[in-house]
């Protein structure tokens, strides 16, 4: 064996440790999370998958499903600054973000301004029924959630890295809610919809919480740990093929800039997922592959992730809503009718040989 192909062979093994490794972080983290949350395994899967891509999710579902407990679960199970936002419809942007306060040298008497860092300076910021709060209040989340930063005074003030926001949903047919705009909900990698627990589940959970068992979530991976993973996420290879089927599946969602849309679309999109959309497939998809221990995303691993990445980025018009169409109902018909690329599978299997070969 000549130098170059011990070099490639030691790269591989190191590459196969880095994803066992975390892919008994995540193990480890669904085991934590187990002690307290009942089921919902999807659930805890699309958190994880949302962390370690480094994008935010959103948690969407009626009250009392264990929403809250579930994002301050995962703060504990990562050694991370945490915080909690209660919106509500007095909640003020300053409140958020923080506000200038004037402060008072008292020995020489000179005033100056300064700034007070909100709750929105932590790693995991939990934006608890956001769905509660004016839009003028949710706007001031998104200059966080894609720039990484606060901006008061005309200063810039870096947020902390790693930096998620978890937010939690009540269904908008709720009273007392007011939507999320398009450009903020469009910010989010994953829309997670958490459901009702089955009959066992539902028992389980009943003996849990009315019993005086106390249960302590043990920490499992750091910061720094988080940030090598986001990394090593983005280092997961995909061919161009794969590439190619989590774009077409995007565009095939739109009815603008679009030749011959499926007719699910034409019917029932008024407004379908954007680019961002193309780039979050990919992105979870590789984080979907690297916590099951796969060293290379699959057409499976698009498909996994399609319902949580496209669910809030398609816009239904009237008809869909008089017919009882749901964006769940689009995605299902767009992954039965949307082809991988078609080049012949023996070319396909090829090009998934070389990238496990690398």
């Amino acid at each position: 064996m000549n130098q170059a192909d011990s070099n490639n062979t030691h790269d591989n093994e190191q590459t196969l440790a880095a994803v066992q490794q975390v892919a008994e972080a995540a193990d480890s983290m669904r085991t934590q999370l187990g002690q307290v949350i009942v089921g919902q395994q999807e659930v805890i899967e699309q958190m994880l998958i949302s962390l370690f891509a480094g994008g935010h999710a959103l948690v969407v579902g009626v009250p009392g499903l264990a929403k809250t407990l579930l994002i301050r679960s995962i703060a504990q199970a990562l050694e991370l600054d945490f915080s909690r936002i209660q919106f509500t419809p007095d909640l003020m942007p300053s409140d958020m973000t923080g506000t200038e306060v004037i402060e008072e040298d008292r020995a020489t008497g000179s005033r100056q301004l300064r700034f007070v860092k909100g709750p929105v300076f932590a790693n995991i910021v939990l934006a608890d029924e956001i769905n509660r709060t004016p839009p003028k209040t949710q706007a001031a989340l998104l200059e966080a959630m894609q720039e990484r930063q606060v901006t008061a005074g005309g200063e810039r003030h870096a947020l902390p890295n790693p930096f998620f926001v978890l937010a939690t949903q009540n269904p908008i047919e709720q009273e007392g809610t007011y939507p999320l705009p398009e450009a903020q909900l469009d910010r989010f990698m994953l829309n997670i919809q958490v459901g009702y627990p089955g009959e066992d589940e539902e028992l389980k959970v009943v003996q849990q919480t009315t019993s005086d068992q106390e249960i302590n979530i043990r920490p499992v991976l750091s910061g720094s740990d988080v940030m090598s993973i986001q990394q090593l996420v983005r280092q997961v290879p995909i061919a161009d093929h794969v590439a190619e089927y989590a774009v077409r599946l995007a565009r095939s969602s739109r009815i603008r800039d679009i030749e011959n849309p499926p007719q699910i679309v034409s019917d029932y999109v008024s407004w379908g997922a954007g680019p961002r959309a193309s780039q979050f497939l990919v992105l979870a998809a590789k984080a979907h592959a690297l916590i099951n221990g796969d060293q290379h995303v699959t057409p499976d691993h698009i498909k996994s992730v399609a319902f949580p990445v496209l669910r809030h980025r398609i816009l239904l018009n009237f008809n869909a809503e008089a017919d009882g169409i749901r964006p769940d109902d689009i995605i299902r018909s767009l992954l039965d009718e949307i082809a991988i690329d078609p080049i012949d599978s023996r070319t396909a299997r090829h090009m998934d040989e070389v990238i496990r070969s690398e």
